[in-house]
């Protein structure tokens, strides 16, 4: 007979097999393809073997020096806030507080004097990747059902189990499993199509007027509603997710010949379903995960979302990574080009996002804010590029 201490990750092994669907890691953003959402604060796993980070200077950063670094400044005081108590990062976040924000010069000084970049790499040795774009949407939408108002955003179901594997096994803490009860069974939560067909009645948070549009809400995990009963903005955040793993719906077009890779861009997607709109919910469909969201209130419209850092993300100075590599919150340098062209963009980032399509060490989802021009860049940001970490100097060493 088993003991109890080897039973135990039998059973376990057991129960993650059968529920697979369901078994995830906390991730804020399912996506893929598609620019991911924003969710709630995960937890940060080890960085990536000192293998895949080599060591470099300042000057081998290209742009480092054209990069206007006080605009980079809020965005780091914002990671502080997070990461101030951790060991390796408690002095380069206290000595910040002494620095002028308004001098340039003296926040490169404080960069170079308290980190070391670290050009990252893929585990096959790779140096670039792909970098994509998101943004926080606004949608339309009303607190009952009524006229143009037919598409649900849902609060989470009270029938949806979720369990911190780390609370049992602590090297499974990056893991959650998700599921339902069924009598004395825990079976895998119902799928995007089921939900779809279920209604799930009550559990409707708000009422928008555009479904493509709330599809790709959940793909940025968080935005906001205009309330036409009251005028109100405000903002839905990520609370939870139904366990299915994301499939992208981008793919599927460019598998099934519908599209392209090229054409497979947030806008082409949409003109697609403009053009097959009888097959939308087919389309849909193919993706089984489901967003579930919060209320916000929205006292201060130029704040941005919270991301997984737990910090409000600063447009075009955050940007979402893998905290399988990076340490969350650590300042990024990123190398790329700009949406759709070939213009270089090469700036100091923080990574203070995660999502379920940013996997990988050079990878990186970068964040274009609120409203339309950071919309159609998000949609068109499919770029090769480059990552290095800045660690501070004790960590690097």
């Amino acid at each position: 007979m088993l003991s109890t201490r080897r039973s135990l990750p039998v059973l376990l092994a057991v129960v993650a097999a059968a529920l697979s669907a369901c078994t995830t890691a906390p991730q804020p953003r399912p996506a893929v393809m598609m620019p991911p959402p924003v969710g709630p604060v995960a937890v940060p796993l080890p960085p990536a073997p000192a293998s895949l980070m080599t060591p470099t200077t300042f000057g081998a950063l290209p742009g480092w020096q054209q990069d206007d670094l006080r605009e980079a400044w809020p965005a780091f005081i914002g990671s502080c806030k997070a990461l101030v108590r951790k060991t390796d990062w408690a002095a380069p976040c206290t000595a910040a507080a002494t620095v002028n924000q308004a001098d340039g010069a003296a926040i490169r000084v404080f960069f170079e004097s308290w980190f070391v970049p670290n050009q990252v790499r893929a585990v096959d040795g790779d140096d670039s990747g792909l970098i994509t774009g998101y943004y926080e949407p606004m949608l339309y939408g009303a607190r009952k059902r009524g006229g143009a108002f037919q598409t649900p955003l849902y609060r989470v179901p009270d029938d949806l189990l979720t369990v911190e594997l780390g609370s049992v096994y602590p090297e499974l803490k990056a893991m959650r499993l998700r599921g339902r009860l069924v009598g004395k069974k825990v079976i895998p939560y119902n799928t995007r199509a089921e939900i779809e067909r279920a209604d799930i009645d009550g559990k409707q948070l708000l009422w928008v007027d555009d479904a493509v549009e709330a599809f790709f809400l959940e793909v940025q995990g968080s935005g906001r509603v205009r309330l036409a009963d009251s005028g109100e903005t405000v903002r839905v955040a990520y609370a939870e997710q139904n366990g299915h793993p994301y499939k992208a719906i981008g793919r599927w077009l460019v598998e099934q010949g519908e599209l392209s890779a090229a054409q497979a861009t947030a806008q082409g997607i949409k003109a697609w379903i403009v053009a097959h709109p009888t097959r939308r919910q087919e389309l849909f469909n193919v993706n089984p995960s489901t967003i579930f969201f919060r209320e916000e209130r929205l006292p201060d419209p130029s704040i941005g979302p919270k991301g997984a850092l737990g910090v409000a993300l600063t447009p075009e100075r955050s940007v979402a990574i893998d905290p399988q590599f990076l340490p969350l919150g650590a300042p990024v340098w990123l190398a790329t080009t700009r949406a759709g062209s070939e213009v270089p963009l090469q700036r100091l980032m923080m990574g203070q996002d995660t999502g379920g399509a940013i996997r990988g060490a050079v990878r990186a989802d970068f964040f274009y804010g609120f409203g339309k021009e950071a919309a159609e860049s998000a949609g068109l940001m499919r770029q090769r590029g480059q990552v290095w970490v800045l660690l501070p100097k004790p960590a690097a060493r």
